[in-house]
């Protein structure tokens, strides 16, 4: 990688997939907070949630019976933070502090409950976890259903690839059609079905279930929408090459791509980049990101990853960013900054003369802008 005086270029910094990118923020799993807990309880609501000083709902529980830590339940009640007031049974989960205990607690069913005692360690094999919170996605109990989606949300995809028998695709398609299901579960439901299809055996079966993936993406709806990017993720996953040309000729990779589902389609490609190499050869993805650049909603977004992926050969289109969209828009300069200091070829030392040639004070602030703070 080129360097700037001894600094590289912060724009490069790949984007490593460590989770799944689609989902979202999802918290912590109930399994993480358990397994990190020092004792979790069952307890009954011994009062009304108040407001404390720090602004914090503070809750009265009645312990009943210990889950997971010290066999003995405290007598009396515990001040418990609580997300929102629990009416009835709750399960609390205590940390051992330098000024004692400190207690959280969630409202909690006796199927709640079951589903936290019953749940894998979090120290087990990913497979075997994720296996396990397969059979509870969409579950009946909304906190079950949000707990296995978190599960999910938080694994490496490798992990996730590693379990696509455990997904049902019948099921997974019902989800996929069902505008009930929220958004950004559909985009996660769409990459399970993908890795679905790619350990289905019956062509027919396989064709459906494309189909499916492609009648959520030709689906009417704002640009805006959650869980689109993974929706055009799953296309990919199910049939790489072939999706990606498919996504192509829907007009997702141009110029005039709806701003939202532009970014939507950049982030699909970055996820093709990091997981999909193996099916995806990596100078289709860069191809398909160029054909971005002149998007105003990612052109910036577009230069910075065809800096990543070594794409050289766009070094005139990205120059003219300069100007183009680069007059309105700052950050478009300092990617277009970026890309020139970190391009080795003859060409962008051209551009780059050019540029500082012409206003000399605003191609050093991009410069600056594009190699990070000082160190």
């Amino acid at each position: 990688m080129h360097l700037i005086g001894g600094a590289v270029v912060w724009l490069l910094i790949a984007h490593v997939a460590v989770a799944c990118p689609f989902c979202g923020p999802v918290g912590r799993s109930l399994a993480e907070r358990r397994d990190a807990a020092d004792s979790v309880l069952i307890a009954d609501a011994a009062g009304d949630a108040t407001r404390a000083a720090d602004g914090l709902l503070v809750q009265p529980l009645a312990p009943l019976a210990a889950l997971r830590g010290a066999a003995d339940v405290p007598d009396g009640v515990i001040d418990c933070r609580v997300s929102e007031p629990i009416t009835g049974t709750g399960i609390l989960f205590g940390s051992r502090e330098p000024d004692g205990m400190r207690w959280e607690a969630i409202a909690a069913d006796e199927a709640l409950i079951a589903h936290v005692a019953a749940a894998p360690a979090v120290e087990e094999p990913a497979a075997q976890r994720l296996r396990w919170f397969a059979g509870r996605l969409e579950h009946a109990n909304p906190a079950i259903a949000a707990d296995a989606f978190t599960e999910f949300g938080l694994a490496p995809f490798a992990d996730v690839r590693a379990v696509a028998d455990a997904f049902d695709p019948d099921q997974l398609q019902t989800w996929l059609a069902d505008p009930r299901v929220d958004q950004r579960r559909r985009g996660f439901y769409a990459v399970a079905l993908g890795l679905a299809i790619a350990v289905t055996e019956r062509p027919a079966d396989r064709s459906a279930r494309i189909a499916a993936l492609h009648a959520a993406v030709e689906e009417t709806g704002d640009d805006l929408r959650a869980g689109y990017d993974g929706i055009l993720a799953g296309v990919l996953v199910a049939e790489p090459e072939a999706g990606l040309a498919y996504l192509g000729h829907r007009g997702l990779f141009t110029a005039t791509t709806r701003p939202g589902d532009a970014k939507h389609a950049l982030a699909a490609l970055r996820f093709a980049w990091e997981c999909l190499a193996d099916s995806i050869p990596h100078d289709r993805v860069a191809e398909a990101t160029a054909g971005l650049l002149d998007n105003p909603a990612v052109a910036a977004d577009a230069a910075v990853d065809l800096a990543r992926y070594v794409r050289w050969d766009e070094v005139d289109r990205v120059a003219a960013l300069w100007k183009s969209l680069g007059r309105d828009d700052p950050l478009v300069r300092r990617a277009v900054a970026g890309y020139l200091e970190a391009c080795p070829l003859p060409a962008a030392r051209v551009h780059r003369e050019t540029l500082a040639a012409a206003d000399s004070e605003a191609w050093a602030a991009a410069r600056a802008a594009a190699a990070g703070p000082a160190r």
